[in-house]
């Protein structure tokens, strides 16, 4: 095995997100509040980006900003802004494949990454963008490791490929069928997911077909934990995982899986056995469940989860309140409690832009009195192990 261990590069979606994985990742990528094919992941926004570079570069990370939508005409200003403030606050470099990105990136003498929206997959496309000035390539997600090592065979260029998180129906993600359904279109990061709705399938003569389950169109989860040593010895130079939508606790156990098989690989204690045990580790966080995508050839029916819904997680949040105070001397937090009850030992997360926390219930009290347990409608006083800001949302954590 080589002793090149690839870079590991994070989706995050805010400081709290970054908080959880930094001392995994080496990198992480996060958007914007525009040109985002994660539309709503808004917590980064021009206001505040010179400040969210600062900490990931106060945490010895590598930056890079994701703006790979569709350019229209009218939107090649609002490019210019976002491009330059990219350059002013210090990202190290832009994900793109819009030539009117590229090339403003380089203008303003950022690094450029070539996003997997491009559907690179040869090294003659590779060479083409490395010609241009970008630095990385990060290939399509329909490649097989046999075609991955080709490319590194004729090509210097940086080669990242994802490794971990939601796989979509269509070729490097250009899809139609949320903005021909509903007006929303994916390619412009406002998708509405209509491959993981609930379908029907009817045959040529109007009969309903018998199927064994209803999700046709949605597929796993791309999970390649048991194979890091192949992707290593297929030349890559850097691994991504999926999830700008993500919660933080997503983002801490497969930042930190990903990360200890890095170290196994580079230690020579990397083990199939090892790879199940991180793999079960990543399935009570949220998925769909696991394939290994296009790696080994074509996905076929063990690729779909055509009997799971949305998350196949072993472990189940539901959101019970709102911080609503916080006195950093009692070390406890006002809750009111929107959506359900708690009760002491109950195991929680806190979570907000800048907040991620996970505890068990130590103790509640209602109008100064202990209580055991509090249902929904109440307010009541809860300790907490770590500062909590008003808004956060609290989520009672559930093994199923």
């Amino acid at each position: 095995m080589s002793d090149h261990i690839p870079e590991l590069v994070a989706g995050v979606r805010n400081p709290a997100t970054l908080s959880v994985c930094k001392d995994h990742a080496d990198a992480v990528y996060f958007s914007i509040d525009r040109f985002s094919l994660r539309a709503r992941a808004r917590d980064i926004t021009l206001d505040n980006l010179d400040t969210f570079t600062e900490q990931v570069k106060d945490s010895s990370l590598k930056a890079y900003l994701a703006a790979n939508t569709v350019i229209y005409p009218e939107d090649l200003p609002a490019v210019d802004a976002v491009v330059e403030a990219a350059a002013s606050a210090g990202v190290d470099a832009v994900i793109a494949w819009d030539p009117a990105v590229i090339t403003r990136a380089l203008d303003c003498g950022l690094g450029v990454h070539i996003s997997t929206q491009a559907n690179v997959s040869n090294w003659q496309a590779a060479e083409f963008y490395r010609k241009l000035g970008a630095s990385r390539v990060i290939l399509s997600r329909e490649l097989n490791l046999k075609q991955i090592k080709n490319i590194r065979q004729h090509t210097d260029m940086e080669l990242e490929v994802f490794v971990h998180g939601a796989m979509c129906q269509a070729v490097s993600g250009r899809c139609y069928l949320s903005a021909y359904l509903l007006g929303r279109p994916g390619n412009c990061g406002d998708c509405t997911q209509p491959c993981r709705w609930q379908w029907t399938l009817h045959g040529e003569n109007g009969g309903l077909v018998e199927l064994g389950g209803k999700y046709l169109l949605s597929a796993r989860d791309l999970c390649m934990i048991e194979y890091v040593p192949e992707l290593i010895d297929a030349g890559v130079d850097a691994f991504k995982i999926e999830g700008r939508l993500r919660d933080p606790g997503y983002a801490a156990v497969v930042s930190k899986c990903y990360r200890e098989a890095l170290d196994c690989c580079l230690d020579g204690s990397f083990s199939r056995e090892r790879g199940q045990q991180w793999k079960e580790e990543m399935a009570a966080v949220y998925n769909r469940g696991f394939s290994t995508g296009f790696y080994f050839g074509v996905p076929g029916p063990d690729g779909m989860a055509i009997e799971a819904d949305m998350n196949a997680s072993t472990m189940r949040r539901q959101a019970v309140g709102v911080v609503q105070n916080y006195f950093v001397k009692q070390g406890a937090a006002a809750v009111r409690l929107l959506e359900g009850g708690l009760a002491v030992g109950d195991s929680i997360v806190i979570e907000g832009a800048s907040t991620y926390l996970e505890q068990e219930v130590e103790s509640l009290m209602i109008e100064r009195d202990p209580v055991q347990k509090a249902g929904k409608g109440q307010d009541v006083g809860m300790k907490v192990a770590d500062r909590v800001r008003e808004n956060d949302r609290v989520f009672r954590v559930e093994r199923i």
